[in-house]
């Protein structure tokens, strides 16, 4: 029996425990199970490890992706980068961390990204914000990061005015505003300068139009979600774990 999950706090919405339990009967893939592991503490993944040691991979979620890193042995090239990990490879005592985040976001974003869609905005700055970054500069996209509170390299939503939303067509919302159960909120953004030229593309799935991506396609934006997303990314995850 191996044994896979989902480190994460809280975890009482995850998708990745039935995607994988779903995928186990449908592909007949008999010997494995995957359990959703809620950490209060990221220094509980040691007394993990113990508690269970036929576990071969982990998936991680908020808010450990960069607070893992420590607790890794080995370091795939894009977690260098990044300086955030959502997947990692059990091989005896040694955790190996990698980044599907990248993968299956490139792969979403290009179904219909377009030629005009060469700046951008990023909004939220956690872990995921940065898998968004590595991908957009390997595809010669600029981009702008977007916090609650400026920075030396970011500015605040209060900052953004008529003519940044206008010349930045791509705006990638990287936070959990509008995340199940919270579905009325979204990133105070100001949503009248859109038009049909802008992508808005929303890491959040649940729901399937979050009020980010409602209020853009309202003023003729092109949307999409997150689910697609973590498809691709939950099985660049288990092609990593079956080596």
């Amino acid at each position: 029996m191996k044994k896979f999950g989902l480190i994460g706090f809280p975890l009482s919405h995850s998708f990745s425990k039935k995607y994988f339990s779903d995928k186990f009967l449908k592909e007949n893939i008999q010997g494995v199970a995957y359990e959703s592991y809620p950490l209060e503490n990221i220094s509980d993944l040691l007394s993990l490890l113990v508690r269970e040691p036929l576990l071969a991979g982990l998936n991680v979620t908020i808010p450990y992706k960069e607070k893992v890193i420590p607790y890794l042995d080995v370091l795939s090239d894009e977690v260098k980068q990044i300086g955030a990990c959502n997947c990692i490879a059990i091989q005896g005592s040694k955790l190996k961390g990698y980044n599907t985040d990248v993968i299956g976001f490139e792969i979403s974003l290009m179904k219909k990204l377009k030629s005009h869609h060469q700046q951008a905005l990023v909004l939220g700055t956690g872990g995921a914000a940065k898998a968004v970054h590595y991908v957009l500069a390997k595809n010669g996209i600029s981009f702008l990061k977007i916090s609650r509170t400026p920075g030396d390299d970011q500015l605040s939503y209060e900052s953004l005015t008529k003519e940044i939303i206008e010349s930045h067509q791509l705006i990638v919302n990287t936070t959990p505003l509008g995340m199940y159960p919270d579905i009325n909120s979204f990133p105070p953004i100001p949503y009248e300068h859109l038009g049909n030229q802008h992508y808005l593309f929303d890491l959040v799935y649940n729901p399937d139009k979050t009020m980010f991506l409602l209020r853009g396609e309202e003023r003729g934006a092109e949307i999409e979600n997150g689910a697609d997303m973590l498809i691709d990314q939950a099985e660049a995850s288990w092609d990593i774990w079956m080596g």
